[in-house]
């Protein structure tokens, strides 16, 4: 881990964000396999199934037999597990959706029904590869059960047997999904913003993944709707000389093992905690199950920033704007409320990053690459749509025709106005 010493929190936060941004090759090479799938549908998913995942599936679909079998392949405490993290967050969700209510407004002749509606279908994608992510599929899926999501589908790359790993297979049974694909990468996310003969398009795409699916998703949103920019993981800890440097050491690890490219950071005013955290770390890493990964991506992506005082790291952590904000410190409560800009922050030693993953009952899929400054956590507010009714009385319609003469004018749109004036009998 490289260590920062930081005297302009603002600027070196956004220096070190520009490390992570999206390459132009990334986007590129993630355009060009769109394009495939685009013109080649279901033969050119398979292809590059081939390509990136190593296997030719002998369907694209989950059948219901594998989804029996994967029953077998997994273990009550797991199942038990994924049920309980399903009810945790379907409970979160609910409170959400019981405070959201149509609102109906009636003045001068106008009657305006705001209706809150879930969306037709949506896609999630469930990241694979080198682990596997059920948790995921919990994440995605349960939040649009509660909006009332009618078609939920699900994609994830096939191991190299050609089957979807029997836990993430289980939690799709459990959380009520419609479809499930074996298609992961680019290549999935192409087939559910275009359709193929096989897979259906979807209103929707959401979920998280690695740099090629964040791609994917931006350029997928010019055909149809996206959640957020969710790449790979970050993780920033703020923490003064109080915490315990052997929990920063471990939950900055916790987070390094979902990959190379995740960005796991130490923001502190502390030079005594920053050495204890750095000199600790390598020890642990050392000894930890995926240790390769974990030590590969603290050493490219890990940092400690240094910072002046406590205003100066709360600067700093605005403007990085991470997707996990941990805050280990005296204040913390008071520190939270400074922030304005994290995806999710946790507050306090007894609230990891690793356990927000999981059966806290907040949701895992989170902005990434700065842009928790705008907008946080996967909800079932992802999955509403606010619909507007207008109904209109003539007397209504006339109240608006002088200023809808006007605005119209004003913009060269006469006929706009015409429209008007022709249903309230004016020559």
């Amino acid at each position: 881990m490289k260590i920062i010493k930081v005297a302009e929190p603002a600027i070196e936060a956004a220096r070190l964000r520009k490390e992570t941004a999206m390459s132009e090759s990334v986007f590129t090479d993630a355009m060009a396999i769109m394009k495939g799938v685009a013109e080649q549908g279901d033969s050119a998913v398979l292809d590059y199934t081939v390509k990136f995942d190593g296997v030719r599936p002998d369907s694209l679909l989950v059948n219901r037999h594998e989804i029996k079998q994967a029953y077998n392949q997994v273990t009550k405490e797991q199942v038990n597990a994924v049920r309980l993290m399903k009810e945790r967050l379907a409970k979160s969700e609910l409170a959400v959706l019981k405070r959201l209510k149509g609102i109906s407004v009636t003045f001068d002749g106008v009657k305006i029904d705001r209706m809150i509606m879930p969306v037709a279908s949506i896609g999630c994608y469930v990241p694979g590869g080198k682990a596997r992510y059920p948790s995921t599929v919990v994440m995605c899926a349960v939040p649009a059960k509660v909006a009332g999501v009618k078609r939920v589908v699900l994609i994830s790359p096939p191991r190299k047997d050609g089957t979807i790993d029997p836990l993430t297979l289980v939690a799709a049974d459990i959380c009520g999904v419609d479809e499930f694909y074996k298609a992961g990468g680019v290549q999935g996310i192409a087939a559910l913003a275009y359709g193929t003969h096989l897979i259906k398009p979807v209103s929707k795409i959401v979920g998280p993944g690695n740099m090629f699916i964040a791609a994917a998703k931006l350029i997928a949103s010019g055909s149809v709707s996206t959640d957020m920019v969710a790449g790979p993981t970050e993780l920033l800890i703020y923490a003064d000389a109080t915490a315990d440097p052997r929990l920063v050491a471990t939950d900055l690890i916790s987070q390094a093992e979902h990959g190379t490219d995740t960005v796991c950071g130490l923001v502190t005013a502390s030079e005594k905690l920053a050495s204890q955290v750095l000199a600790q770390t390598p020890a642990i890493a050392e000894k930890v199950s995926r240790s390769d990964i974990v030590k590969s991506s603290l050493k490219e992506k890990g940092f400690v920033a240094v910072c002046k005082n406590e205003s100066s790291c709360i600067e700093f952590v605005n403007e990085f704007a991470p997707e996990h904000l941990q805050i280990m410190c005296k204040n913390a409560d008071a520190v939270a409320r400074k922030i304005d800009s994290a995806g999710l922050v946790l507050v306090g030693q007894y609230a990891p990053s690793s356990a927000s993953d999981y059966s806290l009952g907040s949701n895992h899929v989170l902005p990434t690459l700065g842009f928790g400054k705008s907008r946080g956590s996967l909800s079932v507010l992802d999955f509403l749509k606010l619909v507007n009714k207008v109904k209109v009385t003539k007397a209504g319609l006339g109240k608006v025709k002088a200023s809808v003469k006007e605005i119209a004018s004003a913009e060269g749109l006469l006929n706009h106005y015409e429209a008007v004036r022709a249903r309230i009998n004016e020559g």
